[in-house]
């Protein structure tokens, strides 16, 4: 059994059958999640008989990097090799005084939205909890003295909503005190919009939410993600103004624009109107180009343009330049390196 697998409780339970005390579970969860240990014998607190049994029954799994990929704006993607089935990639962003992971929850994408690279490979399978936790022990394992990191989103390789109960358990070890013991506003979940699945992370644990919308109207958006044809946009919006925010969060709205899709002012009026009973911020993002795709990034008086209007109207609207475009790490890209790479 792997630990790194297992949620808090699920934890709790294997101690207790084992015939421990339940509080030997957080000292466990500590050695794995805190001190980042894999050896059961360096975990001096636990009983010698505890850590024997541990050694019979159970395994602590861990990521090595296959590559790390270093762009000119000191972007780092890290390439995990999953034996023989190929690579999911985590993407390390500097901010100015912090640092913020991006983390795959799926080794290719079924969704098949147009703008994205991942899905063009296909989906291969779901994460393990473990594989998805253990992206984070790796970069942490290689940070730098005073590099700090601050935020997780979980924006990577495939939909998380789509592989929920791994999503939602290494969500659980996230946020919990002998975990990694991250707080709920340092880390956000990027979804397509699968509505059931929004509707029940709502009442789990209602993480900040980020919703990939791309278009205000449709016709478009099913054109773009073909999700939508199964949950058009009344039934998407109408979860999102459901969805529990703790005080002061609003829902993030991620709109990548390409040049001649979804970027005219009649898109952005469009946009006013779909989103005027949600709170929420819009964050834009221009198409990043990548190979097989025929979409093209807008000029910027056209982004400038889209922003100021939604600005206008009283929104609160970002443009996000994506961060390591040089090595295949930003909005859209990743998967370029799903099979594995040489090792030259």
């Amino acid at each position: 059994m792997d630990l790194k697998s297992l949620n808090p409780e699920e934890i709790t339970d294997f101690i207790s059958e084992l015939g421990w005390e339940t509080y030997r579970a957080r000292q466990l969860m500590s050695w794995l999640y805190q001190k980042r240990v894999s050896d059961f014998d360096s975990m001096t607190d636990l009983p010698l008989k505890l850590r024997k049994e541990l050694k019979r029954n159970a395994i602590i799994s861990s990521l090595i990097p296959h590559k790390v990929l270093l762009g000119e704006d000191g972007t780092r993607k890290y390439l995990f090799s999953l034996k023989n089935e190929g690579l999911i990639e985590s993407v390390l962003i500097p901010e100015k005084d912090h640092l913020t992971l991006c983390l795959s929850t799926q080794l290719g994408c079924a969704l098949k939205c147009r703008f994205c690279y991942t899905g063009k490979a296909g989906f291969i399978r779901n994460l393990t909890t473990a594989e998805i936790i253990n992206q984070i022990e790796a970069v942490l394992n290689q940070l730098k003295d005073k590099e700090r990191l601050r935020n997780i989103v979980f924006m990577g390789m495939g939909e998380p909503l789509a592989n929920y109960e791994n999503t939602l358990k290494a969500l659980e070890i996230i946020f919990h005190p002998s975990g990694f013991n991250f707080s709920h506003r340092r880390v956000t979940l990027s979804s397509a919009g699968l509505v059931p699945e929004l509707r029940r992370l709502g009442k789990d644990n209602p993480v900040n939410l980020a919703i990939s919308l791309n278009a205000a109207d449709d016709e478009t958006r099913s054109f773009l993600m073909p999700i939508n044809r199964k949950y058009p946009l009344a039934e998407l919006l109408k979860v999102c103004k459901e969805y529990p925010l703790h005080h002061r969060k609003r829902i993030t709205f991620e709109y990548v624009l390409i040049k001649g899709v979804n970027e005219s002012l009649k898109d952005a009026r469009k946009l006013v109107d779909l989103l005027r009973r949600i709170k929420c911020k819009i964050n834009l993002i221009p198409f990043n180009e990548h190979p097989g795709v025929n979409f093209k990034r807008p000029e910027k008086y056209r982004i400038d343009e889209f922003r100021d209007f939604l600005l206008s109207n009283g929104y609160t609207a970002i443009v996000r330049e994506s961060r390591g475009s040089d090595i295949m790490a930003a909005c859209g890209q990743l998967g370029g390196n799903i099979q594995l790479l040489p090792d030259n």
